[in-house]
């Protein structure tokens, strides 16, 4: 059988999007993203527990981010979770998972921080042609 490997989010941009563009004008945006989740402990107190995430997008979908993302952006993010691995200066091993998107939907309201159209205007943007991320560091420009 066959794994999947899919990743659904909803959150907030930690940070505008750092778009670079790679060899062949290849677009990759990378930000973070915190998801919320609240519930009642025992004592019936609300506790927020916050989760960061990387996103990394490529070509189309980084455009967009570029464009019409900045921090604080409420969107839904599809992908999946790709971990790479590298060694650093002083030669220790290094790990990174992040979810590499593959369909964007921006939910802020209409008119909601610059000019960002609301997730009415667009049905969901996705990019079919990401290219797969290799294990190496170097691939990604930052």
């Amino acid at each position: 059988m066959r794994g999947v490997n899919r990743v659904m989010l909803i959150g907030n941009l930690g940070k505008d999007p750092d778009v670079q563009y790679l060899e062949g004008n290849i677009g990759v945006a990378k930000f973070s993203l915190a998801t919320t989740e609240t519930y009642k402990d025992r004592g019936g107190k609300l506790v927020s527990q916050t989760e960061w995430h990387t996103v990394v997008l490529w070509r189309g979908l980084a455009d967009l981010a570029q464009k019409y993302l900045h921090k604080g952006s409420l969107v839904y993010i599809e992908g999946r979770l790709r971990t790479r691995s590298w060694e650093d200066k002083e030669g220790n091993k290094k790990f990174a998972t992040e979810v590499v998107g593959d369909n964007l939907i921006m939910l802020d309201k209409r008119g909601e921080g610059h000019g960002i159209p609301g997730a009415h205007d667009m049905e969901g943007i996705s990019n079919a042609d990401v290219p797969p991320v290799s294990e190496s560091s170097e691939d990604l420009p930052f």
